[in-house]
């Protein structure tokens, strides 16, 4: 006899897809599907396209700068205050001409995040944990499968690119030899195409391989956020709490609630009954509402507590089958009498106060 057995039902394997409590609780840790490479991609192809719109900006305040520089500072004097105007009239120009690229550099940074995971702050991931330091655990993750494909990863990224860098050079090879024979503009202007393309060509590279890797990062995420089937009851009872303990907590509840009930069938002034289901107590007072209204209700033995309660304390039962039934089904505890059991009601508390009278 062969015997089949799923590893779904054992208790421990981790089978089931995560609860939203679950990714929430991974998500304040800081714990999010997220590819470093769609970063990167973003960033470099954002720099470069800043760079080639600003090309003429930049070209136009570097060549400025070198103008003054030759025409005007070299002529000056060297003391410590000149040396230090140039220094600092320098880095201003620098400055200038790099902060389009270092603004569009920061834009491009948070809008890759929260293209990836939306917005998230969170300071878990800087606490200090002794698990981060643990030489055992830095070897398995060295060790891991994770490792090896993050080192398959760079090692596709560099034949990638070196691939895309010898084919554009190998295109262009006949051009470059050439340049031996032209001035130093057009020979700049050529590699600064050439790079441009290269750099071009990179990048789209790159991010096709962010996009693969963006997907397996997913894969990962998803697959390390299993749970068991003991762990999402596990949760399900940390959040709602024991079923046993529960069961507890409202069946005292609900004695509870039956003893202040019974206490007040005393005051009641009539009881109302199906001779063996159902009780219901019945109290009119001007002062608390405009109609009589329920002070206990019960069927079985709940009923049977009630009339014997009545009994000790001379309240007035009347057995009425149907108009018990109906209460029964329409009211609750501290419920005035609805309207179509007014008369109904009013003639049976006539009767009662009659019967009190003649007392």
């Amino acid at each position: 006899m062969q015997l089949k057995m799923e590893l779904q039902f054992f208790a421990g394997e981790k089978t089931e897809k995560a609860t939203p409590k679950k990714r929430q609780d991974e998500r304040k840790k800081g714990k999010v599907a997220k590819s470093q490479d769609v970063n990167a991609a973003i960033l470099l192809i954002s720099c470069l396209i800043t760079l080639i719109l600003f090309n003429n900006y930049i070209l136009g305040n570097m060549t400025t700068l070198f103008e003054q520089f030759f025409t005007n500072y070299l002529a000056q004097e060297i003391t410590i205050s000149s040396v230090m105007q140039t220094f600092l009239i320098g880095v201003i120009e620098l400055i200038k001409m790099v902060a389009p690229i270092f603004v569009i550099a920061i834009i491009a940074a948070f809008a890759s995040n929260f293209l990836q995971i939306g917005f998230l702050f969170t300071t878990e991931s800087l606490k200090f944990d002794l698990k981060k330091i643990d030489p055992i655990q830095g070897a398995k993750r060295i060790f891991s499968m994770r490792a090896l494909v993050e080192l398959l990863k760079s090692l596709l990224k560099i034949v990638c690119i070196g691939a895309i860098t010898f084919f554009i050079i190998w295109i262009y090879k006949d051009e470059m030899l050439m340049t031996a024979f032209t001035n130093a503009e057009n020979a700049l202007s050529f590699f600064g195409r050439v790079t441009t393309t290269m750099g071009i060509s990179a990048t789209i590279a790159l991010l096709f391989l962010a996009i693969l890797d963006y997907a397996y990062q997913r894969f990962d995420f998803e697959k390390n956020l299993r749970m068991s089937k003991q762990d999402i009851k596990d949760e399900y009872k940390n959040m709602e709490g024991d079923p046993l303990i529960k069961s507890k907590i409202k069946e005292r509840q609900r004695q509870a609630a039956t003893r202040r009930m019974m206490s007040e069938v005393p005051n009641a002034d009539v009881v109302i009954t199906n001779p063996t289901h159902y009780a219901i107590a019945i109290k009119y007072d001007e002062e608390k509402a405009s109609a009589p209204y329920v002070i206990a209700i019960g069927v079985d033995r709940t009923a049977l507590k009630i009339k014997e309660i009545a009994k000790e304390h001379d309240v007035v039962m009347i057995e009425n089958r149907p108009l018990a039934q109906a209460l029964f089904k329409a009211v609750e505890i501290g419920d005035v009498i609805p309207e179509e059991f007014y008369q109904a009601v009013a003639e049976i508390l006539a009767y009662v106060y009659r019967l009190e009278k003649k007392a």
